[in-house]
């Protein structure tokens, strides 16, 4: 098998440099695994109990059924879901600890956060139906926190979970309660996922799949809450210009990796390294420390702060290989237990700080939002320290970054908006895209994947999708992918805008003050934060008088891999939306459940999965399904 391994100049960098000094990478470990198992890649293997593992004959040369009598769509429908899962889990997880977080915060009990963003704060309590006349703003965030707690412990199955209710227009809502799919406690349901999947339970793949979309739907809550209240506890994002690729590191610095998904540990490491800067500018750093994101990490303190942010999953260790970074920090999620190794190889502080989520190998900072700021100068302390050990002459790098134009959630958007329209900021965006100026909305999420060449499909699908005038969001690793390449810039605008959308996000750009147009790609934040999306489009399809299945929008995952990715695009099809994905899922072992989730879902969701490889026909089937939905819509 042969393929690049990334387009981002900085890998082709430092690949060479691993090489020779004997670090095996990401890609050297997808190569060693070749050929990998064809029955885990169609879904059709089965490790559930010890009877097996077992294995369905794609075929039908050889076993149709696993030793239990499962057949191919069971085992398929079972295995997706419990990924879908397995995602929901993260995702919520992470909700769960900012929810507390947020708690502790209206107890008093949590001294080193404070609420950044009061206005959102009484937003979000006006939404979920709370009393807030003649409340302060503690009691307004217990009951906020409260309420959203309750959203992991109702036990009423026939009252949906609060943050969905309050966020999704009536006709999904009615929609989904038809097909019995709304969560109503985030736990239970995955809960409910891994009992009917266990050994003699749910055989019935349709019934199975809808078991997933209702998890899947309980992954869409659980984002929702933790980008609404860490935008309550950091602040909401506001456009800022940064810059992004591994050129970002200084040689002259302590260089602090911030990877992983959790802003409750990267925020107050930000704090306390201003506060530390003389200390490590006396080890001998001149330009004092320099904190750089990695992964959804990097997005959140790059959204919130204009963090620069190193690179995106798949290369996060040829940051280590650079010899450059001081102390990589990790909480959870997209962490390569390999880092520990690599980090070993130089100088590298690799610091965990979940006690949860630990690797072999590191040092490890246990952290907790009570001693947050004395965990965070500990974590700082270890890197200064680290500063002192490196040797300047394994220091490689790359002299690659790019500027990037970020902070575009809901609020900013709304706000440049109403640079055009104060009195209704909502108006150019629907006058647009009424009048065809934007053809369309697409939604760039998901991860990166061995198995696509590194922000290839991203950018090529992206820069089509721009020329043919449609309006580009992101988040995540794939922010991360333009963020590298460019594409989060003024000057991208102009380049690859069709001539309509350039006028749009130039009108725009310019009332807002931006002196220039909007970046061609808005920045919305980490993956969790897929759900500002979903707000902009609610507004939209609430303002149109339809639901989100009528609207020209589409979402793609080109290098799609992770669990948490299988949750998001299952969540984005229930709710309306077409969905792409640039890698093959593991479903393609059943025709029945394949076609549940293109088909089928597009007759009983109005959205659905679209699985195509070759990133320009995929560019192509987006445009084709836009149209559709322009033309259905009669404009």
């Amino acid at each position: 098998m042969t393929m690049n391994n990334s387009i981002d100049p900085s890998v082709a960098a430092l690949l060479p440099v691993a090489k020779k000094q004997g670090i095996a990478t990401v890609w050297d470990r997808y190569k060693a695994m070749q050929p990998q198992c064809g029955f885990g890649q169609l879904g059709v293997c089965c490790r559930i109990c010890w009877k097996g593992p077992c294995r369905i004959d794609p075929f039908g040369d050889g076993p149709q059924r696993g030793i239990c009598g499962a057949d191919a769509d069971t085992i398929v429908a079972r295995n997706v879901i419990r990924m879908i899962a397995g995602g929901a889990a993260a995702h919520s997880e992470h909700g769960r600890h900012v929810a507390l977080a947020l708690l502790g915060v209206a107890e008093g009990k949590l001294p080193d956060y404070t609420i950044r963003d009061e206005a959102k704060l009484r937003s979000i309590a006006t939404k979920l139906g709370l009393e807030t006349a003649g409340k302060d703003i503690p009691s307004m965030a217990k009951a906020v926190a409260l309420a959203t707690l309750w959203d992991f412990q109702n036990q009423d199955h026939d009252k949906p979970c609060s943050w969905i209710e309050s966020t999704l227009t009536g006709k999904r809502l009615e929609k989904l309660a038809g097909l019995q799919v709304l969560p109503h406690n985030i736990d239970a349901v995955v809960t409910q996922i891994m009992a009917r999947t266990n050994v003699g339970c749910d055989a019935d793949p349709v019934n199975l799949v809808l078991g997933g979309i209702k998890g899947a739907l309980a992954d869409f809550n659980g984002m929702c809450l933790a980008t609404e209240i860490s935008d309550v506890l950091f602040g909401t994002p506001q456009p800022a210009v940064t810059a992004a690729n591994l050129g970002v590191l200084k040689e002259d610095a302590v260089n602090i990796a911030l990877h992983g998904h959790n802003p409750l540990l990267s925020e107050v490491v930000c704090d306390v390294a201003l506060q530390m800067e003389e200390e490590a500018r006396r080890a001998g750093a001149k330009s004092g420390i320099n904190i750089v994101g990695v992964c959804c990490t990097g997005n959140e303190v790059m959204v919130r702060r204009g963090i620069p942010l190193a690179t995106n999953y798949l290369s996060q260790e040829l940051a280590l290989v650079t010899g450059a970074v001081d102390a990589m920090v990790v909480d959870v999620q997209c962490i390569m237990p390999s880092i520990s190794e690599i980090g070993a190889c130089f100088h590298t502080e690799i610091i965990t700080t979940m006690d949860d989520s630990k690797i072999s190998g590191t040092t490890h900072v246990s952290f907790h939002e009570a001693t947050a700021a004395d965990n965070a100068r500990q974590i700082v302390t270890l890197a200064i320290a680290a500063f002192r050990r490196r040797n300047p002459q394994r220091v490689t790098i790359p002299d690659f970054k790019q500027t990037a134009v970020v902070g575009f959630g809901a609020e900013a958007i709304m706000g440049a908006m109403g640079a055009l329209n104060a009195d209704d900021p909502l108006k150019p965006l629907l006058d647009n895209i009424v009048n065809g100026n934007i053809r369309g909305i697409a939604l760039f999420a998901g991860c990166n994947s061995t198995r696509i060449t590194q922000d290839s499909s991203f950018v090529t699908i992206a820069r089509k999708l721009a020329r043919n005038n449609v309006l580009l969001l992101a988040t995540g690793c794939g922010a991360g992918s333009f963020a590298k390449h460019g594409m989060m810039t003024q000057e991208a605008t102009l380049e690859y805008a069709g001539e309509s959308l350039k006028s749009v996000l130039t009108a725009i750009g310019t009332a807002a003050g931006l002196g220039g147009p909007l970046p061609l790609v808005l920045h919305m934040g980490s993956c969790v934060d897929n759900s500002r999306a979903v707000a902009v489009a609610v507004a939209v399809a609430n303002r149109l008088g339809v639901d989100l299945d009528s609207l020209p929008l589409v979402a793609s995952a080109p290098e799609a891999m992770s669990e948490k990715a299988v949750a998001i695009g299952t969540w984005s099809v229930a709710l309306g939306i077409p969905t792409h994905l640039g890698t093959m899922p593991q479903i393609s072992g059943s025709p029945l459940v394949a076609e549940l989730l293109t088909e089928t879902a597009k007759q009983l969701l109005g959205g659905y999965f679209i699985v195509e490889l070759d990133p320009e026909r995929a560019a192509d089937k987006l445009l084709t399904t836009i149209d559709e939905r322009r033309k259905s819509l009669g404009i």
